[in-house]
Formats: C-alpha cells, structure tokens, sequence
C-alpha cells in the first residue's frame, strides 16, 4: 500500500489550490441595554464574567471535543509539493482512509521546541515508524503553506520523510477542538493549536497524545513508537 507523502500524493489526490487576496473588513457595533434594573442586573453579571481570569477562559477554549475511538472529522490541508511546486490541498480523509496515519501538530512553525525537538524527532524516527506500519506521517500547523515550505527547507526536511500540511484556517483544529489563543503572547501568535500526536487507522483515532498547551511531554516520535508496540 503506497505511503501518503509529498513524494506518492498524486495530482489527483491533491488538488491546485489558486490564490486570492480579498479584502477584509471589521466592524464592531455595541448594543445599547434598556435602563430597566433587570437590564442592570444582567449588565453587572456579565461584567463579572467578563473579569474572570484569563486562564479560566483560556482553559475552556482548550478542552479537546476529540477522543480515542472517534472518527476523524474531515478538513482540507494544503502543502506545496516538493516534486512540481505546485501549491496542493489534500483532505483527510484522502491521508487516513484504508491506513494506518500518524498526525502531529505543533504550535507554530520556526518556534524553538517545534524546530528543535517535535519535527526533528519524527524525522529522524519516520523510517521506525514505517516499519510498524504507518503509511501517512504528517505534521500539522496553523500556519500557511508558504510557511510550512520554508521551514520544511530550513530544517532539510526530506520530501518522502514527513508530510508538511498548512491548517491555515483551523479548520482541522477547531474541529478537533484544539485550539488555543495565545493572543496575550508579546510574540504575535494568535490563535493556534495545542501539540498533539494521534495514531488513526482508517481514520479512527486509536492513540491521542494530547498536551497541555505548547508542552512537550507525551507527543514526541518516541513516545508514538511505544505506543505502536
């Protein structure tokens, strides 16, 4: 059975993806509260709600809605294949149907644990875990495809070592319900996932690694070879 890499994804299995830029707009409207003293009271408990503690907040963002024994919810990932350049989408369920697939996802490309230690280890440990079977390995990251090319470049990511998938618009994420806002961070990172590393076969989730955060304690390449046995 082919493994799914950038090397053995076929044009047919990713799709070109074509490049817009539209412009984008915001607004905010607040509305105004009758004076009544329902109203009121209403007012000053949403008030208190909303000087809770960030971390309050921040935890109930976080909780993950995916467990072991679920179905992968379906989301389109893009990548620029390594063997034409072309910019490509591929869905999850193309990567995971009929597999044994391996996904890890980190914070944020070019950060120092994900450079130095997340991505590094499963590179090194790819030919391992295929010799257990595992026929897609790919790393997640909510950053955008021409961000996941350069830091594949910058680390000598080998095209048919691991799959290097854009979630650029957390729609993988949200729907695992990993999500995290780091948007208190001074670095600029916004919303992005938490670190995790599942094992799924068909596309049924049998080993999740799921951190606290940007922690790096149970997701690691090692960690996924022990649980393959």
């Amino acid at each position: 059975m082919a493994t799914a890499t950038t090397a053995s994804l076929s044009p047919a299995a990713g799709k070109r993806f074509v490049l817009s830029c539209p412009s984008l707009s915001f607004s905010s409207h607040r509305l105004a509260a009758p004076a009544g003293p329902v109203h009121r009271l209403r007012a000053a408990a949403a008030a208190a709600s909303r000087a809770a503690p960030s971390r309050r907040r921040r935890a109930s963002r976080v909780a993950a809605t995916i467990a072991v024994g679920d179905k992968l919810p379906d989301a389109t990932l893009s990548y620029f294949d390594p063997a034409d350049g072309e910019l490509r989408t591929v869905t999850v369920t193309e990567l995971t149907a009929g597999k044994k697939a391996v996904l890890f996802a980190v914070p944020g490309a070019f950060t120092p644990t994900c450079s130095q230690k997340h991505l590094p280890g499963f590179v090194e440990k790819a030919a391992e875990l295929r010799a257990k079977g595992v026929e897609t390995l790919a790393c997640v990251s909510a950053n955008d495809a021409f961000v996941m090319k350069a830091w594949r470049e910058s680390l000598g990511v080998a095209p048919d070592a691991v799959l290097m998938l854009s979630d650029g618009n957390l729609e993988l994420t949200r729907a695992l319900g990993v999500e995290m806002d780091l948007s208190d961070k001074p670095v600029g990172l916004g919303v992005r996932s938490r670190r995790y590393a599942l094992l799924a076969e068909d596309g049924v989730v049998k080993v999740l690694n799921l951190e606290d955060g940007g922690a790096f304690t149970s997701s690691s390449a090692e960690d996924m070879l022990q649980a393959l046995g």
